[in-house]
């Protein structure tokens, strides 16, 4: 069974977080040198890639809840692991990335500031985590991927919104004692992305039901490991399904969903793919590769090929990341333990492994 198999210290779902964000940094990097991104049948290879987060993160953070036992501390280590890393990027983009931008284009490093919208308005704007401004001064403007710094953050208004759920169910008790209620929400985003596909109104958020579902399959491997055969022979079964999935519907999801998340709790699960890296820049590569392409994307490495640019482009994401590690990210981490006052305090835990961080 998946529970025998999974083992919080050894574990692949640091390789795999790594693994999806460079794959999403890969997708967004050819969109902003080309204007198009690669697909695989009609969903877009980034997709795959963010989905993937979704389910691991479905996983983690339903374990995380479980594990802490405190609704408290479950949303203090949900806020240090997010919010400190993304208004540093937000500084970043806005002081750094949008002046060197504007200089690039020939206009004054002041016109990030002095433009409409500015900079400092893309900080404010953006700072409760949906983000609202993409644009700074339209420095960008006429570039393939458009005006956007950051095309990449939108996520995480999502991805807090699934935190907000696990709370809920949580402290309803569900997660622990009525598993099944976990199912039938699995059960009712499944229905309503067949109604989709089949071109229903459903009234739903697209984005919503999408990074909803993905999430809810992987809350449902973690609450149900006790139950999932995790065998080799289903493994390809579920590989098949999806690729079938790819290009038989415009969602995938409605045949491939539950398919994918198999296939991403398997190899997360797997001890032999095992490496707990100390030092997690997935967060880090994941919030910072679409600024450094755009940024990349005004200087002369624009003529280089397409596969050679975006190269460069991640490469050159990988010491950002390291800052936000070091500098951010870690340090606010650190904090996840600090004192709370003991009248709502229910007990201190120990260190989470890192397999359980994002």
């Amino acid at each position: 069974m998946l529970s025998s198999r999974f083992d919080p210290q050894r574990n692949a779902f640091d390789v795999l977080r790594l693994l999806f964000a460079t794959v999403v940094g890969i997708t967004h990097g050819i969109g902003i040198h080309t204007g198009s991104q690669p697909s695989w049948g009609n969903t877009l290879l980034g997709d795959i890639g963010l989905d993937g987060f979704f389910i691991l993160s479905g996983f983690l953070v339903a374990r995380s809840f479980l594990r802490l036992d405190s609704p408290l501390r479950y949303v203090w280590h949900r806020f240090l692991r997010i919010m400190p890393g993304f208004w540093a990027c937000l500084l970043v983009v806005a002081f750094v990335a949008a002046p060197i931008a504007a200089l690039l284009r020939g206009d004054p490093a002041g016109l990030a500031f002095t433009g409409a919208p500015s900079a400092l308005r893309y900080v404010l704007a953006n700072s409760g985590l949906l983000v609202l401004q993409y644009d700074i001064a339209s420095i960008l403007e006429g570039t393939p991927e458009g005006v956007s710094f950051n095309g990449a953050l939108w996520t995480l208004f999502f991805e807090a919104g699934c935190y907000a759920l696990v709370l809920a169910l949580g402290v309803l008790g569900v997660l622990r004692r009525r598993r099944w209620v976990v199912l039938a929400l699995a059960g009712g985003c499944a229905l309503l992305t067949i109604l989709q596909e089949a071109g229903v109104d459903i009234l739903v958020n697209d984005r919503v039901l999408r990074l909803g579902f993905v999430f809810v399959l992987g809350m449902l491997g973690y609450l149900f490991a006790d139950r999932i055969v995790a065998r080799a022979d289903l493994l390809l079964i579920a590989v098949a399904l999806v690729g079938v999935s790819l290009f038989l519907f415009e969602d995938y999801r409605v045949l491939g969903a539950a398919p994918l998340a198999y296939v991403f709790v398997w190899f997360g699960a797997w001890q032999r793919l095992s490496w707990s890296m100390r030092h997690d820049l997935s967060y880090g590569v994941y919030i910072y590769h679409w600024p450094m392409h755009q940024v990349l994307n005004l200087t002369a490495l624009a003529a280089l090929p397409t596969a050679l640019f975006v190269t460069v482009g991640l490469l050159s994401t990988v010491p950002v990341a390291a800052a936000s590690w070091f500098l951010v990210e870690r340090r606010a981490m650190r904090w996840k333990h600090a004192d709370v006052p003991a009248r709502i305090r229910r007990r201190r835990e120990p260190a989470e492994p890192a397999a359980a961080t994002r």
